[in-house]
Order: C-alpha cells, then structure tokens, then sequence
C-alpha cells in the first residue's frame, strides 16, 4: 500500500479546518503546501507539480467566463438596495394573503423571482427576512414555518439562473454556463413548488400556523390591487428576460449579459428613488469583497488538487468511491451525503 494513505489524510486535514471554521482558501492552500513538503521529504511527491501553479494562476485571472461573477454580485446587490424585494413582498402579501399560508406562499414565489432576477443567496435572504419575518409574526404565524420559508426560499438563488455559484460549477467543470443555466430552471421550479405545496399542506392541517391576513389588512382589491400586481412583477420579470433571455437565445454571452444586467438593476434602482452614490459604494464593496473570496478559493483550490494529484490521491479515491455497496447508486448517496454534511459550516462557494 506504501503512502496511498496521504491522498485520503490530506482531504480529511482539509474537513477538519472547514469544520473549525477556518478559511477556506487557506485551508485548502495550507494543507497543499503541508502534504508537498511531506511528500517531497518523503520521496513520492515531485515538486515539478507545482511549476503548473503560476499557469493556474494566470488561467483563473484571464477566464473570461468568471468574469460574469463579479456582474451578477453588482446586480443582486444593487437590487437589494432598490426596493424591488419590499413591493414584491407586499404586494404579494395583499394578493395572497386572504388564503391560509398566503404570506408563505408569497415569500416563496418573491423568493423565486428575487432568484431569477439577483442570484445572490445573501441578497435574497436578507431582504425578505428583513421585510416578511416580523408581518408574519405580528398576523400569528408558527415561528418554525416562518423562518423556514425564508431560508428555503432565499436558498432557491443557488440553482435558478443567474446563480452565480452556477457560473463558477461551469468554470469548474469546463461546460457552457447557458446550457447550465437552462438544465437549472426545472431543478429549480421543481423545489419552489415543492415548498409552495408543504406550505398549503401545513396551512391545511394547522390553521392557526398560518392563519389568513384579517380583512382590514387587505385594503386593496379590484383594478387598484391589480395595477399594483402589474407594477410590482413586470421590472424584475423585464430583467429576468434581458439576462437570461439574452443568454439563452444566443444574444449574448453569460459576462456580456451580467454587465448588462448591472445596467437594468441601476436603472431600476433609479426609478425607485434609491439611486445615490452610498448605494453604489455599499454594492461595489460588496462585490469586491465576495468577488476576491471567489478568486481565493479558486486558487486554494487549484493548489489543493495539483498536490493531491501528485500524491495519486485522485486515484485512491476514485477507487475507494466505486468500491462502494451499490456501484453508482451508492457513489451518488455518498457525494450527496457529503455536500448535505458540508452545508452545515461552508458556504455554497467553498461546496462548488
């Protein structure tokens, strides 16, 4: 068997930071660097691996596809500043919310539009949490539902286009981030309308869990509720078409059409009246910072896979995979096993 051991200890060295908490960028490029040196002392790992680094480097900084990550960050954070989530949200609440569960349910399909329009998770969760938590505590609603919705719903901008993390698993796996985008939207409706369903279900056997808004509450009907449905949905369903729209028609690239993007959420922003320069301040910080943790971890990562590479880890684990009960099946139950596990303290980035 001689070293076959150091492939697995250093992707188990790697969970152990991850699950401590530390970064992730340097988890995986500290590790790297540890196993090089003991591989090198050891006589099994040749350091001519790592010559490919500066390469790796240079190819995650003139990648054209990563590009369009830093567009969509912009995008979902300047929508956030422009009130778009707050009409949604009640607007959706006075439609809806004569039904049982209908504050629930308009949670979920502003979820849903917020994820097609931001793809950012952050921006999504925060937004609605903000607005809808404290409506639907105040009108009775069980804390459990309550918070529960929002986290499901706001996650839903991790698998609708224009997810961002999707754009870095079409990097990452070497496939068109357009024909990932499209395989997306059915996972992706398929779980909204999932947790519309469990909504209406708790509704239905637990009244009192989401009890309907009171009379008073819904003080707008008619034509008067129905031009503010129309003037609530129709901007970010004008955005959700121009990006993906753009893309999966072929009018545009994925980075041509988050630049693009940027443009139609300042623009909105503007019409709002929440254009101003502390906004765009907030929203460039805001995607510089997340932009640069992006990067980091690419590069951990490149560093982390050249190593274990080197050390044949690839193809220990391979095997020690497909040697698992069941053969495909049980690889598939495995690596979700793995990725449900790993939600638990990492972040979306670091899984992809």
């Amino acid at each position: 068997m001689g070293y076959d051991w150091l492939g697995p200890a250093m992707f188990g060295g790697a969970l152990v930071l991850l699950s401590i908490g530390y970064p992730v960028a340097f988890s995986l490029g500290g590790v790297a660097i540890l196993f090089a040196i003991v591989g090198v002392s050891l006589g099994i790992f040749d350091p001519i691996f790592m010559t490919a680094m500066p390469q790796r480097i240079f190819g995650i900084m003139a990648n054209y596809t990563l590009l369009a990550v830093p567009y969509f960050i912009f995008m979902g954070s300047m929508l956030e500043k422009s009130g778009i989530a707050e009409q949604l949200l009640e607007t959706m609440g006075i439609l809806f919310g004569r039904l049982r569960g209908g504050l629930a349910l308009a949670v979920v399909i502003v979820g849903a539009l917020l994820a097609a329009s931001t793809g950012v998770v952050a921006a999504t969760v925060v937004a609605m949490g903000l607005i809808s938590l404290p409506i639907m505590l105040r009108y009775g609603y069980n804390k459990e539902l309550a918070t529960g919705v929002i986290v499901a719903s706001g996650t839903l901008g991790q698998i609708i286009p224009p997810s961002v993390v999707l754009v870095v698993l079409a990097d990452q796996l070497g496939i068109s981030v357009g024909d990932l985008f499209i395989g997306s939207i059915i996972p992706g409706l398929m779980m909204a309308g999932a947790f519309a369903i469990h909504v209406i279900i708790v509704a239905w056997l637990k009244p009192d869990a989401a009890p309907a808004l009171p009379l008073e509450v819904r003080n707008i009907s008619g034509k008067a509720l129905g031009k503010r449905v129309i003037q609530s949905m129709v901007p970010p369903l004008l955005l959700i078409l121009l990006v993906l729209g753009s893309i999966f028609f072929g009018i545009a690239t994925p980075t041509e059409a988050g630049a693009v993007g940027c443009l139609g959420a300042i623009v909105l922003a503007g019409v709002n009246g929440q254009l101003n320069l502390p906004s765009l301040r907030q929203s460039s910080d805001a995607t510089m910072r997340i932009t640069s943790m992006v990067i980091f971890i690419l590069l951990g990562s490149t560093a982390f896979s050249l190593v274990f590479r080197g050390l044949n880890g690839d193809r220990v684990m391979e095997a020690m995979l497909l040697n698992l009960p069941g053969g495909y099946i049980g690889f598939l139950v495995v690596s979700m096993l793995t990725i449900f596990l790993l939600g638990f303290f990492i972040d979306f980035f670091e899984i992809a």
